[in-house]
């Protein structure tokens, strides 16, 4: 993802207390971001060091191969299971009698709400600028292969849940690593739950919140002109509290409106883009095939149009991260499995669908060339030389490449962004919610105190820059697919347990459509 560093306010117009005022911020935020970078360094360079000898960090090898590993276990569930999925989000086999506290659409929603974002619109745009339109291909290929992963955490985070008198319930790796393991007599179930629970509130602190505040204000700011950044905090803040407070019922019945318009609004500027270039579909399908396996990117060919590729489906999708496990936890229903297959949608709908609609539009428009001086990726011939083989221009090139279309396309990217950066934040601020609570107990004071700690953190991403917080906080994320993919290793046996049942029955008439 592009890091935007917000702008102040022009030194020329600033008063010398002011001014004074504005060079103390930015010294005090680099004095966090040196603290943090010299103390918490070799726990990003570790979660994201390169195999020897290439590019590709271990962290993405260790999502793809344990995404191939399931979707070979559970004899190619994404395909098999992708129709029974839809049926089961319209509401088929949904009895209100059962426990939980949301729909499957609206899990579905929430979920989505956390990995549909800002790396759909800028990360792509990298990964194709790196490693040309045949990156595209790859990034397909590891999402259909993640839909395997999410099926795998989501069963099990409904199976061992726990649900209250109160009717609401509490779910996610903590609980199927705590008591999957004690079930099969394994040990050390607890250790994980608790290290994975420690992953998980400092990325929701971090990436899922933080990074979001300061990437929407960037984009507010670019529209906008010069806006205080602690106001776009504290807006955010403000709403962000009203919708969290009120729990996962709240966040659900926000996400299932914000989610399908926001991805509408978006597939369908992509899809106008398309059909005013329809002539040439054909031929960008062409370059995605042929990028795969010959190389047209300048990042090592066939190699780095794959490693890009995959990079950009396990950081889009979070298949195997753990964090979607805990917003289908809360659906209704008295059958795992049943979410496990929803699920499957979900990086369906957010690699396979929306990353490819911005690739192919990219690759459509024409602002993708390449320099022959330098071999690097550039806007166009006519434009700005924005160069994205550092990764620095995400959505300046997507950007670019939705305005051949629309000259006002920005405007609907940064209402994009913004609904992106918003619904994340709420949908994380679930994430760490129960994190948080499996450490420290259940309990309406002890969950208040984690939404405002949340809510402050969004201020503080919107008005300071914090790079090296971002950093690890990114780190953290990705930390949590080391202890849950573990996790789920050992328990994969339970899950196509259930899976064989839930199917068998199925089969037989014995589950059926729950009349509405």
């Amino acid at each position: 993802m592009k890091r935007f560093i917000t702008s102040g306010i022009a030194a020329t117009a600033l008063s010398l207390p002011t001014l004074a005022a504005a060079q103390e911020a930015v010294s005090f935020d680099q004095k966090v971001n040196d603290i943090f970078a010299s103390s918490t360094g070799w726990f990003v360079n570790l979660i994201f060091a390169p195999l020897p000898g290439t590019a590709f960090p271990w962290i993405v090898l260790w999502l793809v191969v344990a995404a191939t590993i399931f979707t070979v276990y559970f004899g190619f569930i994404q395909i098999k299971a992708f129709g029974h999925a839809i049926s089961l989000v319209k509401g088929d086999y949904t009895d209100p009698n059962d426990a939980g506290e949301v729909s499957h659409f609206q899990a579905l929603t929430t979920a989505l709400s956390g990995t549909v974002g800002l790396g759909n619109i800028a990360g792509v745009a990298v990964a194709v600028g790196i490693g040309g339109p045949g990156a595209t291909f790859w990034m397909i290929v590891a999402g259909l292969l993640g839909m395997a992963s999410k099926f795998t955490e989501c069963t099990l985070g409904v199976k061992y849940r726990n649900e209250y008198a109160d009717g609401t319930v509490s779910g996610g790796p903590m609980y199927y690593m705590t008591k999957g393991f004690k079930e099969r007599g394994l040990p050390g179930g607890k250790v994980l739950a608790v290290i994975f629970a420690i992953f998980t509130i400092g990325g929701a602190l971090g990436g899922g919140n933080m990074f979001q505040a300061n990437q929407a204000h960037a984009q507010i700011t670019q529209i906008t002109g010069d806006f205080s950044g602690v106001i776009t905090g504290v807006i955010f803040a403000a709403i962000v509290f009203a919708v969290i407070a009120g729990g996962i019922k709240s966040i659900a019945n926000v996400t299932e409106k914000i989610v399908p318009f926001m991805g509408v609004l978006y597939v369908l500027a992509a899809l106008i883009i398309l059909i005013v270039n329809y002539d040439q579909i054909g031929w960008a399908f062409g370059q995605i095939f042929a990028g795969a396996f010959t190389g047209l990117g300048v990042a090592g060919g066939f190699v780095g149009a794959l490693i890009q590729g995959f990079k950009r489906a396990a950081f889009s999708n979070e298949a195997g991260v753990g964090s979607a496990a805990i917003a289908h936890s809360a659906v209704r229903t008295k059958e795992p499995v049943t979410e496990g297959v929803v699920s499957l949608l979900e990086p369906f709908i957010d690699t396979v669908v929306i990353c490819t609609m911005t690739a192919l539009v990219i690759t459509i428009s024409g602002v993708l060339v390449v320099d022959p001086a330098t071999g690097n990726f550039v806007l166009n011939e006519a434009g700005t030389a924005i160069k994205t083989i550092d990764g620095s221009s995400g959505v300046a090139l997507t950007s670019a490449a939705f305005a051949t279309g629309f000259s006002w396309f920005p405007y609907v990217l940064a209402v994009a962004v913004v609904l992106f950066a918003f619904s994340t934040m709420i949908s994380w601020s679930y994430y760490g919610l129960k994190a948080w609570t499996y450490l420290f107990g259940e309990g309406k004071k002890t969950e208040m105190t984690f939404k405002v700690i949340f809510c402050f953190f969004i201020i503080v991403g919107a008005a300071a820059q914090l790079g090296a917080v971002i950093d690890f906080s990114d780190a953290m994320i990705f930390a949590m697919a080391v202890v849950n993919i573990t996790a789920l290793y050992f328990l994969m046996p339970i899950v196509k347990r259930e899976m064989n049942s839930y199917f068998g029955r199925l089969k037989s008439g014995e589950i059926v459509k729950h009349e509405q």
